[in-house]
């Protein structure tokens, strides 16, 4: 109670009797309130008052939330803004959260929420001190989490994750496959205040869809064909923590809208269940698609993806930041070192350089692999030289020739953005001699979309070019 006491906590709130029920609420709970008709007043007697949390309603007379939210990130001032939203106005909380909010409440409050809430904004407080201190250690060891780079790009990166890590936001993963995207997710759970909770990552592509909403959302027994036993799902196992939502665009457009619900209302109802179940869950989403594309191609909603892109981390291909790899690969050695009991005493500079020029197409899971096999080949005591790396790299499609569109594939001006895709998909297969996974990295799609083009390809009587 005592961190509760200390903290002073500023509501402002045009209505009266939501403004007095609020701050007696949050009194009672120990914390030191004072309140403010609109922003204008708010903003005077944040001036005045100093409070560590203000939480403002969006609408009101004179100065509005928003207004109020901009004037106090230009300002600098250290505090944490809560910002009360309407039902239906979720676009507005997540441009609040653009603009530095730390959370957001839909109205009627939920008063447990919003006690988690402020719990947590002064927990953030109490140890920003030891976070500042770990992130100058971070930023000179070049590392944030398990995500290791100097780059430029990955500095940028860094800071961004840093930033929002803290915080309850959303936030959209994007990246070629292997790039790091779970990585990414691990991290910003790792660096806030779930990380004592659980982390769940589920890859929606890896689900068939007739189990995806029991999957995500639980199931009650006898929902359906045997489900013999009360099932929780994904959100619940995650509870107070973090879940990744990975390869997002393939989970089914009605599962979409009923993940749209839960994020906006934070309620869920178990499959085959009536009873709502509340959750307090942080929830990330990555995919090696284009977003906007998926949604133009009608496989992701619009409004699913504006709400989950409260921000962006954008994950370069390795090829793009080949000034991390010594890096990378210093770090990734230590790691197998331990993990195989192994004293490989460091890489020849040969055998760097070989690793240093090669693209990489498979990304950092591609060099994972490279690092793991041939830590097992070296000699304790020993360098890796060039014979212990994989002799055949997998195809690096910079170097290595690869037939061009136009070998074979003839496009037209006015042939189908839909025929385009399906001359392309199956030329590229036919240029990895059939592999689908390969095939599928080469297009950037999940093998389970390959699978169903395929699939859609033969029962139009489409299988050849």
């Amino acid at each position: 109670m005592a961190a509760e006491a200390a903290t002073k906590v500023l509501i402002v709130e045009d209505e009266v009797h939501a403004r007095q029920g609020l701050a007696e609420l949050i009194s009672d709970w120990g914390y030191r309130t004072e309140t403010a008709r609109d922003g204008a007043e708010g903003y005077e007697k944040v001036v005045a008052w100093s409070p560590e949390i203000v939480i403002t309603d969006l609408k009101m007379p004179r100065m509005d939330g928003m207004e109020l939210l901009m004037k106090l990130a230009d300002s600098e001032l250290s505090l944490a803004v809560i910002v009360l939203t309407a039902q239906g106005s979720v676009e507005l909380a997540v441009d609040a959260m653009k603009l530095g909010a730390y959370d957001f409440l839909p109205k009627p409050v939920d008063a447990v929420r919003l006690r988690t809430i402020l719990r947590n904004a002064v927990r953030q407080r109490e140890t920003e001190p030891e976070r500042a201190a770990a992130r100058r250690e971070r930023q000179q060891a070049g590392s944030l989490g398990a995500m290791v780079g100097q780059s430029p790009r990955m500095r940028e990166i860094f800071a961004l994750v840093e930033r929002i890590a803290a915080s309850n936001v959303s936030v959209l993963i994007t990246g070629e496959s292997g790039t790091g995207k779970e990585l990414v997710a691990r991290t910003l759970h790792e660096l806030s205040d779930r990380r004592q909770r659980p982390f769940v990552a589920v890859n929606c592509a890896a689900i068939p869809e007739t189990l995806m909403e029991s999957e995500i959302f639980g199931h009650e027994k006898g929902a359906f064909t045997g489900a013999n036993e009360r099932r929780a799902g994904c959100f619940e196992m995650a509870e107070g923590g973090t879940l990744l939502l990975d390869e997002l665009g393939e989970m089914p457009i009605g599962t979409q809208a009923k993940l749209l619900r839960v994020l906006e209302e934070r309620k869920l109802r178990r499959l085959g269940g009536v009873a709502e179940i509340a959750v307090d869950v942080r929830v990330l989403a990555a995919t090696n698609r284009n977003p906007q594309e998926a949604v133009a191609m009608g496989q992701l909603r619009a409004d699913l993806l504006y709400r989950l892109n409260v921000f962006h981390v954008e994950i370069p291909p390795l090829r793009e930041r080949a000034e991390d790899i010594p890096l990378m690969v210093e770090a990734m050695l230590a790691e197998m070192n331990a993990r195989h009991g192994r004293r490989v005493a460091g890489v020849a500079p040969q055998a760097l350089q070989k690793l240093t020029s090669y693209r990489w197409p498979g990304n950092a899971r591609e060099l994972r692999n490279q690092m793991e096999r041939a830590v097992i080949l070296a000699s304790d005591g020993g360098l890796i030289d060039e014979t212990h790396l994989q002799t055949e790299p997998a195809r690096d499609e910079a170097t290595a020739e690869s037939p061009a569109l136009g070998e074979g594939v003839h496009l037209n001006v006015g042939t189908t953005v839909a025929e385009a895709e399906r001359r392309l998909i199956l030329k590229t297969l036919e240029s990895a001699g059939g592999n689908k996974t390969r095939a599928a990295q080469m297009l950037a799609l999940s093998l389970k979309t390959l699978h169903n083009k395929l699939k859609e390809y033969r029962e139009q009587g489409a299988d050849r070019l």
